[in-house]
């Protein structure tokens, strides 16, 4: 029998706010796809209408608590490295920070990690990013640090996926379609690609692995700029790569998690991060998605949920 694959899709940034198409762009933004996994209601706080899950034909919502029982926002680094070790990162500090890890959260992370856990028990596991040659340079100097999820990836031992890779197909570019590596990067060789293209080249890495994890943190950025229509169009986006993801999706094969470390996107009146709840999406088959979700509460809950559908103990 074929082992199940799991997949971890990472947006930055978003949690479950109001039914307001005033502020929040999932109220506002077209997301057929979206909508129709959650059997036709928008991602906000009203989908769950009290509850604290939703399971339709083909996933299941429940709603994480990203605050941690500690007083302040929620930041990308305590957040991520909370669902990356699964200790509870800002009870153990006091404190919520970000968005690249201090020293008190780097040691953490290089003490063991999701990626270091799964690898040690004969999982494969990777990154399926791909970073541009002036990352690596910038990191080799000491001119920019690590955030959370690659310094999980590099202190497990793997690599982070090149240009290489990603001229070869075998990693995707962090805005999906390789735009960015165009007209930022300046290299023009890279494939152009729709964004249902993406989705399902998404799903096609993902089935080469056991664990693959996926890093979206346009959504972030697009949550800070407070831009209506900016956020609108990058969701709809989004939504195109969802699409090709669902298409190509087996699953009776494995698990894909659409999840966040803090909300912010939700949320336009302001550019802070908030204390919104952040979504746990689950999609796969039924008892896969039942089993996965029976502890599910806050950030930390993931790690031992992830642990678990590998049948690896929690501790």
């Amino acid at each position: 029998m074929n082992r199940a694959h799991f997949l971890f899709f990472f947006l930055d940034g978003v949690g479950l706010g109001e039914d307001d198409p005033t502020k929040n762009p999932f109220a506002r933004a077209r997301l057929p796809n979206l909508e129709g996994l959650l059997a036709g209601q928008q991602l906000t706080a009203e989908a769950l209408s009290g509850k604290t899950r939703l399971h339709t034909r083909r996933s299941s919502l429940i709603a994480l608590d990203a605050c941690l029982g500690v007083p302040g926002l929620p930041q990308s680094a305590s957040g991520q490295a909370t669902f990356l070790t699964g200790e509870n990162i800002p009870r153990r500090l006091g404190y919520h920070y970000g968005p690249k890890p201090n020293p008190e959260i780097a040691a953490y992370l290089r003490n063991g990690n999701l990626f270091h856990r799964l690898t040690l028990s004969g999982r494969q596991a990777a990154l399926l990013n791909a970073y541009p040659p002036r990352y690596f340079q910038a990191i080799h100097s000491g001119r920019r640090l690590y955030s959370a999820i690659p310094l999980a990836v590099a202190s497990a031992g793997l690599r982070l996926m090149t240009l290489e890779d990603l001229l070869a197909g075998g990693a995707l570019s962090a805005d999906f379609t390789g735009e960015g590596w165009k007209t930022h990067l300046n290299q023009p060789e890279v494939l152009q690609l729709h964004p249902a293209q993406a989705g399902a080249r998404l799903a096609q890495l993902a089935r080469g692995y056991d664990f693959a994890f996926f890093e979206y943190w346009l959504s972030d950025y697009a949550g800070h700029q407070q831009d209506m229509a900016q956020a609108c169009a990058l969701l709809e986006q989004l939504d195109q790569v969802l699409g090709g993801l669902l298409d190509a999706w087996d699953d009776q094969r494995g698990l894909a998690l659409i999840t966040s470390d803090h909300g912010n996107l939700e949320d336009l009146s302001t550019r802070r991060h908030t204390e919104n709840p952040v979504p746990a999406i689950l999609i796969g088959a039924e008892n896969l998605r039942q089993a996965f979700t029976t502890d599910l509460s806050d950030l930390a809950s993931l790690y031992p949920a992830i642990l678990k559908f590998f049948g690896l103990p929690a501790g």
